[in-house]
């Protein structure tokens, strides 16, 4: 089984936020597989269904994000998904909006969310989506600009990330290497 994990903060104040980047791209994803994202269990919402002959489980942690890893590894313990099949889908400040990036290993990078999953899971070695959300412009604190929507101009920009980070999902399910993932779409 693959498993697919978005990152964001529960609640219907942080709907629709640039934190919540990870959440509204796998719930587009779930949405385009007819996979219903309603099982709350393990500090969780998730939902799995099939694509292309794939077994594929669609996860939200109910935690907030600095404590991700808190649902992550148990999912994963509980229903024996292998570090090779498990991908984080996640908002990047480094990127700018509509521009996403594939990886396989790597850092924290500053993200909480990131970090506690490191914890959890004993490694750094994971396929991730970063998608850019770009940094508060002078002034702003990273705090507001993040749980913050995006801008009537931005928003056109993330829906073209979103699309994006969703066909790359749809090719790793189907295989596809991550090499080949990252010439393609970053």
């Amino acid at each position: 089984m693959k498993m697919i994990v978005g990152l964001g903060n529960i609640g219907p104040q942080y709907d629709g936020t640039r934190h919540n980047t990870g959440f509204m791209v796998v719930e587009q994803f779930a949405k385009s597989h007819d996979i219903s994202i309603k099982t709350r269990k393990m500090n969780a919402k998730y939902g799995s269904g099939f694509v292309n002959n794939t077994k594929v489980m669609v996860v939200e942690p109910t935690t907030f994000m600095n404590d991700s890893g808190l649902a992550v590894r148990p999912l994963m313990d509980y229903f024996d998904v292998s570090i090779e099949d498990l991908i984080i889908v996640h908002d990047d400040m480094d990127l700018p909006v509509g521009k996403i990036r594939i990886k396989d290993k790597g850092s924290a990078g500053g993200h909480n969310g990131i970090k506690s999953i490191i914890a959890s899971v004993g490694t750094q070695n994971f396929d991730r989506i970063r998608v850019g959300i770009d940094h508060p412009d002078h002034g702003n604190t990273v705090v507001n600009y993040v749980l913050r929507r995006f801008s009537k101009d931005q928003a056109p920009m993330f829906k073209q990330a979103a699309d994006h980070a969703v066909n790359a999902l749809d090719d790793w399910i189907d295989g596809m290497s991550i090499p080949d993932l990252e010439n393609q779409y970053n």
